[in-house]
């Protein structure tokens, strides 16, 4: 698109808050930003005013754009989350790892509360954490052995059962069996609460007689057990902050960056007591300071869960992150910029481990850049690629001798494992061991999907690998062929001597081992193959054992149950050396190495 067609898309931006796309001439999107007022914020990347490297490079990969209005900054903000999160934009700042942090619920709803771990928050009880850095269940095991509270998911009834060993082993007071009265359980459950909470000294000091007791018996171990979970308990209170009220709920927040990678630091409060940390690094992005660490912090509560105050070290838009959160949250969640007290020194710590992990990380950044984007860039420029391999696909098969064949499709996003993409299939319509027809049902069932509405969930990749040589590539060419796709490119990577096959050339292309390229497409390929072989094994062992094995020639019935009475399962046989199937009864070495080829065969 010129530049002509931009100048006039620009005069129709409205005076509204919304969401603008910036996209490339190959279409893929490659920005997504939020704006309080469209016209002026969306003009700025085109007036001739000096820009930081990113921006500029962002700005002259810009061939298009669209916009899409908002009721509200807040809505605007959801919907830029949203965005981002569908497109994975190379010029903005991405929560990559977005895992969940693990909770301690005790559910008070039930008739006897237990008390348990999980990682999702419901309405349905007490929830203490998010812990970081904490061994959550070491947390429960102090208060099952201290409170005897239940930790079972049994449902207890009027009609009374046997105490399970846990009573035994005075971790329980078995309401199951009737051995302890209402009363007494919920004494029990309100003691739990408070140490959860933070109030560590009864249980201290539970612990301390019980390991004085045991020492005294020469129960030694036992004494070491509960010695050790005496340091737990004093680790947990050094996380205290004396000078903070024990009912404030806040994430702590800070941004650094030098204009080519940004850190980002957090530090979770709960009642008062120091959860633990997280430093997430990134690439920087293209937009203002202010709006990626918006955008960033957005995409972080859209999975986690909501605190009653966002603490942040730099600047945000706290109006439509406020309005945000308490759309998500239900309530209002406060955005503070602390002067002065205890919430300023936390906002100060949060921002030197920002600016410390910055500054140490960066020889890490730049290698993980070479091993990832900077290698996508490069495969591009090697193999003559149409497009840059933003989502690259690669396709294996695993089978033995033609049984439960499976295909494994994995995803690496620029340059990474991009592990919630990956699929397996279940081969459906090839008789016996044909892993070029295999091949060729995966890829029809994958690229079928291609141009439907399915295609929201699979995206469309530049690059597909197939594990294999100049068969495999040919015998998926043909499905390239009949489907009419011409704008994926396809290539296949031999084991042997790590030839790249790519369509129209006749000869391979041979990468220097050490290249960065080379070594991506080695990762994929291996990770395509693990997971084919992990999800072969999972079906196949569900087989029955002697059936597995009477494929195996000189492995008759008596070697059968020899095997099986030794190993007992079909993995465990498969992860076997030589010698220890040799040792098994009247299987000899020149047998087991037979029966190792055979399973090697994958």
């Amino acid at each position: 698109m010129g530049e002509s067609v931009i100048r006039e898309k620009l005069k129709l931006l409205p005076d509204s808050p919304g969401v603008y796309v910036m996209l490339d001439e190959e279409g893929t999107v490659i920005y997504v930003g939020k704006a309080r007022i469209l016209k002026n914020r969306v003009r700025q990347y085109f007036h001739s005013t000096e820009k930081t490297p990113k921006v500029q490079a962002m700005v002259e990969s810009i061939d298009d754009f669209y916009y899409i209005v908002a009721p509200t900054e807040a809505d605007a903000l959801a919907l830029e989350n949203n965005l981002i999160k569908k497109y994975k934009p190379k010029y903005n700042i991405l929560l990559k790892d977005d895992k969940t942090y693990p909770y301690i619920k005790v559910h008070t709803r039930e008739n006897f509360p237990r008390i348990s771990i999980t990682r999702r928050i419901k309405k349905d009880g007490k929830y203490f954490g998010p812990f970081m850095g904490v061994n959550c269940k070491e947390i429960v095991d102090i208060a099952a052995k201290v409170y005897n509270i239940r930790t079972c998911a049994l449902s207890v009834k009027e009609k009374h059962t046997k105490p399970c060993l846990d009573y035994h082993l005075h971790r329980c007071l078995a309401p199951c069996a009737g051995l302890c009265t209402r009363e007494e359980y919920d004494g029990r459950v309100e003691k739990v609460l408070s140490f959860l909470s933070g109030n560590y000294e009864e249980a201290e000091e539970i612990l301390r007689e019980k390991m004085e007791k045991f020492a005294e018996e020469e129960q030694f171990e036992l004494a070491l057990e509960y010695r050790n979970k005496i340091g737990t308990l004093a680790a947990l209170k050094k996380r205290r902050i004396t000078s903070m009220p024990k009912d404030v709920d806040a994430d702590i927040w800070a941004f650094a960056t030098n204009g080519l990678y940004t850190a980002v630091a957090l530090l979770v409060t709960r009642k008062g007591i120091m959860q633990g940390s997280r430093t997430f690094r990134a690439d920087a992005g293209a937009g203002e300071e202010s709006e990626a660490f918006t955008s960033f912090i957005t995409q972080y509560y859209s999975a986690h869960e909501t605190p009653h105050e966002v603490i942040v070290a730099g600047e945000v838009d706290g109006t439509s992150l406020a309005a945000f959160l308490r759309e998500r949250a239900g309530r209002n969640v406060e955005i503070v910029h602390p002067k002065l007290g205890v919430k300023k020194e936390l906002a100060d710590m949060a921002a030197a481990n920002a600016e410390d992990y910055l500054e140490k990380a960066i020889s890490s950044i730049e290698h993980k850049d070479d091993m990832t984007v900077r290698a996508c860039e490069r495969l591009k420029e090697l193999l003559s690629l149409r497009r840059y391999p933003k989502r690259m696909e690669c396709y294996d098969i695993s089978d033995i001798s033609g049984v439960d064949k499976v295909g494994s499709m994995v995803v690496f996003t620029d340059g990474e494992a991009d592990k919630y993409e990956y699929r397996r299939f279940r081969i459906k319509t090839v008789e016996g061991a044909n892993d070029f027809a295999s091949l060729q049902e995966v890829l029809t069932r994958r690229l079928n999907k291609l141009g439907t509405d399915e295609e929201e969930r699979f995206s469309r990749p530049q690059l597909i690998v197939i594990d294999g040589g100049k068969g495999q590539l040919s015998a998926v060419k043909k499905i390239f062929d009949e489907l009419n796709i011409t704008d994926i490119d396809l290539v296949a990577l031999a084991k042997q001597e790590e030839e790249v096959f790519t369509v129209g050339r006749e000869e391979s292309i041979r990468i220097d081992r050490r290249d960065y390229s080379l070594r991506m497409l080695q990762r994929i390929r291996d990770e395509a193959h693990r997971f084919a072989v992990s999800y072969f094994r999972s079906i196949h062992s569900k087989r029955n054992l002697e059936s597995v094995l009477e494929g195996i020639d000189g492995v008759g019935k008596r070697k059968r149950i020899a095997l099986m009475n030794k190993f007992g399962t079909i993995d465990r046989i498969m992860q076997a050396n030589v010698v220890e199937l040799a040792s098994a009864e009247g299987i000899g070495e020149e047998l087991a190495r037979r029966i190792k080829t055979y399973f090697e065969e994958l």
